[in-house]
């Protein structure tokens, strides 16, 4: 059985890793490359770096993180934010990034995910969905960082993304983005048992046990982590042993 990750997830705005609640009232919670070297000392199995500005300007900056971060870790890193291109696509993973994740682009121009597995192979493609609840068995995907709906059911949109050939989805309910708890796991389950590609669960882990439900019960392959490890309230050695010492078999 593939072993499960556990992935810190370091949001970065203008070249700083910040936290928010619900994708709004950011603060500064770091320097990203000085993090990412730390959790990987730590024991992650990846990282994840979201550019939230994703502007011209903040697009620049992300790159020379890459390219410096991926000089200091063994360890994969995916990006994502405001990558709209196989240019773009090209030049993250240039700079360093194991893989590339893509949101809004994929939903406006779905082809993009078959032209980027195409290029670079599925292994590097991660459909990013930010989803929210809207009623029973039925979770609305958004874009543009969560501000806008797109009417399209976030469990149908994950097999599509897979007959496509993405090669894994970032699932974040923008319901608990922040909220410390816990995964939305009726809707991290759904997806997870719709599409046999890797499912990495996120927004809303608040403590250990959040990461074994979204494990066990929302079924999911990874878990993605941001305010239990910067605020270090958790190491990722202590949530690994938390998980062995449950029965889950993690790197």
């Amino acid at each position: 059985m593939t072993a499960k990750r556990i992935i810190p997830c370091l949001d970065v705005h203008n070249g700083r890793v910040v936290k928010g609640i619900n994708f709004a009232d950011l603060k500064d919670a770091g320097d990203p490359v000085e993090m990412a070297v730390f959790y990987a000392g730590e024991g992650a199995d990846e990282l994840v770096f979201l550019d939230i500005s994703a502007t011209n300007e903040g697009r620049g900056t992300i790159i020379e993180v890459i390219r410096e971060t991926a000089g200091h870790i063994d360890i994969p890193l995916i990006v994502g934010g405001g990558i709209a291109s196989i240019d773009d696509m090209e030049r993250i993973l240039s700079a360093g990034a194991s893989k590339v994740s893509i949101s809004s682009a994929a939903v406006n121009d779905p082809r993009l995910i078959a032209e980027g597995a195409k290029k670079f192979g599925s292994n590097c493609i991660i459909i990013a969905i930010d989803a929210g609840w809207k009623n029973e068995g039925f979770w609305e995907v958004y874009i543009n960082g969560g501000r806008k709906g797109t009417g399209l059911d976030a469990v149908k949109w994950a097999q599509k993304a897979e007959e496509l050939g993405a090669g894994e989805i970032l699932l974040t309910s923008m319901d608990r983005d922040g909220t410390r708890e816990g995964y939305d796991l009726q809707l991290t389950a759904a997806v997870s048992e719709a599409v046999s590609l890797p499912v990495i669960a996120s927004g809303g882990a608040g403590n250990l046990q959040h990461l074994h439900a979204g494990i066990i019960e929302g079924k999911a392959d990874a878990v993605l982590c941001a305010s239990i490890f910067h605020n270090r309230e958790h190491s990722i050695a202590q949530a690994k042993k938390y998980l062995r010492d449950r029965g889950v078999n993690v790197g």
